[in-house]
């Protein structure tokens, strides 16, 4: 069918869009800080996305697709970059107002010390193989900047909405992996599959969120901060 990925891109965006005006969340509101950090994480990604099909990492098929492309790109891969970390950040957002308790202190920096490790050590094993290699290397490497440069205090927060985001991750993912309508060159992966998902999509998963997560708490802090020194500035006139 050709509208199958197009289908789940909007299935993907589809309900979350809806719930983005709900009263309590208001996610709309939290959009001057969210297109930005997809655009910017697009771009890296994209960058990465059309490289990888060029080397034959990975292809689509075409049966699954409305066949307009850019870049060697499906349009609905495009797409992606966009429906999946809106309903990711999303999810992200709402946590933040209906979880009051948040992973903290120990806990998550062990968490993080342990992703930054086991990535670093999987990467460097396999660096023959390009998927692989690359994943886990760039996961390691952004958690590193978080740990030492970022150091944010949502880290635990994150943890738990990524690991609510995989339920519809291993359906979405399960369904373009099983038709498939994204074929994977196994010469350039662990061979390690999630049902039909390669393993690898799960750290390359937790690279998109969090970095859009990263980027939209930045430009969110950076607007509550003007906010406060532009009403404190009309308290003191």
């Amino acid at each position: 069918m050709t509208l199958t990925y197009l289908l789940l891109n909007i299935g993907t965006i589809g309900s979350t869009l809806a719930l983005s005006f709900d009263k309590k969340v208001a996610f709309f509101r939290q959009w001057h800080a969210l297109f930005p950090a997809i655009a910017i994480v697009g771009v890296l990604f994209i960058v990465w996305d059309v490289w990888f099909t060029q080397m034959g990492v990975w292809s689509f098929n075409e049966a699954y697709t409305v066949g307009l492309h850019l870049a060697g790109l499906p349009a609905e891969e495009w797409m992606f970059f966009i429906t999946v970390p809106y309903a990711c950040v999303f999810i992200y957002a709402c946590l933040k107002v209906y979880m009051k308790t948040d992973i903290s202190g120990r806990v998550s920096t062990l968490i993080s010390y342990m992703i930054m490790g086991i990535s670093l050590l999987i990467g460097i094993i396999h660096i023959d193989k390009w998927y692989t290699a690359m994943t886990f290397l760039t996961l390691a490497i952004l958690m590193a900047i978080n740990i030492w440069i970022i150091k944010p205090s949502y880290i635990g927060r994150f943890f738990v909405s990524y690991m609510i985001t995989l339920i519809p991750f291993l359906i979405v993912n399960g369904i373009l992996t099983a038709l498939p309508v994204v074929i994977y060159n196994d010469m350039e992966n662990l061979s390690i599959r999630l049902g039909t998902i390669p393993i690898e999509d799960t750290g390359y998963g937790f690279i998109l969120q969090l970095a859009n997560v990263n980027i939209f708490e930045y430009i969110l802090s950076r607007s509550t901060t003007s906010t406060q020194l532009l009403t404190n500035s009309n308290i003191s006139d």
